[in-house]
């Protein structure tokens, strides 16, 4: 990966990670971006070589997104990882890891609570047909409303059900029994049709996950 590109994953991931979150970006072989945060810092520097058992490591090997407890032992801390391959056609290009002090708490309950028109209202899992991050919000979508969530998609990511959801773009997280159609999209991704008419991009970082999950 070049510096641009580097660049531009900051971008994203600057918008879509919690502040505790420190961030490593790897080619196939060795680390060529790491920032810290405040919360955890594994020392990681650009040039490290990419050590077995670690999250990104991991994700490189399986050749898709990974969420695992990294024991101490690895790299001298303990960590939660969320490592996501980046792949271009068949070709692995690299992986980008979000280092966390601890698994996200998940949410005792089935449903979320979305805010609409200055009041907020309970949302079952099973009548959310997408989440959208646009313009720093998180917006839910169902057949009755459009609502807005505090938390971001990443954060969502890990509460959310994983036999319903899926995340498909760094925009969008569907549930997969709304889907109506998957077309063939450009680059070796996809486009869905949902039940009601909105069109979601798969984009190529996830395509390839997305298509071992509903086994197409």
């Amino acid at each position: 990966m070049d510096h641009h590109t580097v660049s531009s994953i900051m971008e994203v991931i600057q918008e879509l990670v919690p502040k505790d979150t420190s961030i490593a970006i790897a080619n196939d072989k060795q680390y060529i971006y790491y920032q810290p945060s405040k919360q955890i810092d594994l020392k990681i520097k650009p040039g490290d070589q990419i050590r077995e058992g670690t999250a990104t490591f991991k994700a490189l090997k399986v050749k898709q997104k990974i969420s695992d407890y990294i024991d101490k032992n690895i790299l001298g801390i303990s960590y939660f990882g969320m490592s996501v391959p980046i792949v271009e056609g068949n070709q692995l290009k690299g992986c980008v890891t979000a280092i966390l002090p601890r698994k996200p708490i998940t949410f005792p309950t089935s449903f979320l609570t979305v805010k609409s028109n200055d009041r907020w209202l309970p949302l079952p899992f099973n009548q959310i047909m997408f989440l959208e991050a646009q313009s720093r919000k998180t917006n839910v979508h169902s057949s009755s409303l459009v609502g807005t969530h505090k938390f971001n998609l990443t954060e969502l990511e890990f509460f959310l059900p994983s036999d319903l959801f899926i995340r498909c773009h760094r925009s969008y997280i569907i549930n997969i029994n709304f889907i109506a159609e998957i077309h063939p999209d450009s680059h070796s991704t996809f486009l869905l049709i949902m039940k009601d008419g909105a069109k979601i991009p798969v984009s190529q970082t996830y395509a390839s996950q997305f298509r071992k999950i509903l086994c197409f």
